[in-house]
């Protein structure tokens, strides 16, 4: 008898390519989703219309489970107070850790952010950080209390995702299709540890499998600075790449007006003092533990750019080009 597997941000970046696994792992698995189930389409799973704020809701979607992803999150790169971000990732995390411990699952894997920590892998002091990474230290702490009183539950610890199955799609989605459409005429001195979204997929169910209760494995990728990865997503999405290269300080200086002018027009903002603040200044090494214990090995990274695209294309997603190489 397959196993029942509940995945709460499931019509998401990271919860759409983890069910995808999951499915084809075998597992029975049940969605937790609210309107936007594009990304799930065609997929033999069970869904439950519930939103992470709604503690009753909650508690009744993961009776009956083993095992359960909270990879439900509100992803934000503003810079001021969010009560969405702190609703749904504190709120959202404090509900699901109790439904799980109400239901007696067996394993709860959290999904975390690798920008909650701090230089040395610490988390980051409560009230300090931008409203993401502040409330998903803080989501990471009540799932640390409950490990503390029982709960049976292990932390991934993920870089900055790319990769298929992008629906919505993410924020760095989007600065990829800019980039293919030939709308980004320039990148921002820094870098990140970029990882693709189907291993994030595989280590966390190596976690739930392998991991060791309490523990965080940080799921780093390839490290690459702004340049090299736009030259290398350029290639893959065969348009020129960005000519110019902004001095980080210079950036970070006019952040702010580019983050008032995406409010004005009714956007999120991607160009804003968290995204600045988010890049990296050296690079990530892969965490030993995550290696040993998970397996997670990510693939090159001109692959996933490769399918990346070509995902898009399939999607609808991707207009003409601008701009070829």
């Amino acid at each position: 008898m397959s196993e029942k597997v509940v995945v709460t941000g499931a019509s998401g970046h990271v919860g759409a390519a983890l069910v995808r696994a999951l499915l084809k792992d075998g597992a029975d698995v049940r969605v937790l989703v609210r309107k936007d189930v594009r990304a799930l389409e065609g997929l033999d799973v069970e869904r439950v219309s519930a939103d992470v704020t709604d503690r009753a809701r909650v508690l009744d979607a993961i009776k009956g489970a083993e095992v359960v992803y909270h990879a439900a999150a509100r992803l934000t790169l503003e810079s001021g107070y969010d009560p969405d971000a702190e609703r749904v990732n504190i709120q959202g995390t404090r509900h699901v850790v109790e439904a799980c411990r109400a239901s007696g699952v067996r394993r709860l894997v959290h999904f975390s952010t690798a920008h909650a920590l701090e230089g040395e892998g610490a988390l980051i002091s409560e009230g300090s950080g931008k409203p993401y990474e502040r409330t998903k230290a803080g989501a990471e702490r009540e799932v640390r209390r409950a490990v503390e009183e029982g709960l049976d539950a292990v932390i991934v610890s993920p870089c900055a995702v790319i990769g298929p199955h992008d629906h919505k799609p993410s924020y760095m989605g989007r600065v990829l299709l800019m980039l293919a459409r030939g709308f980004l005429p320039a990148t921002v001195v820094g870098g990140q540890s970029w990882v693709d979204v189907r291993d994030i997929a595989l280590s966390a169910m190596a976690a739930a499998k392998k991991g060791e209760r309490g523990h965080r494995y940080l799921l780093a990728g390839n490290w690459l600075p702004m340049r090299e990865f736009a030259t290398l997503a350029s290639r893959a999405a065969k348009v020129s790449p960005p000519r110019f290269d902004i001095p980080f300080g210079l950036a970070r200086r006019f952040a702010p007006l580019a983050e008032r002018a995406s409010r004005l027009i009714g956007q999120e903002p991607l160009f804003s003092v968290a995204s600045m603040d988010a890049l990296e200044h050296r690079p990530r090494a892969l965490d030993a533990l995550s290696t040993n214990v998970l397996g997670h090995a990510p693939r090159p990274i001109e692959e996933t750019l490769r399918d990346t695209f070509r995902w898009y294309e399939e999607a609808g997603l991707l207009r003409r080009n601008r701009r070829t190489s």
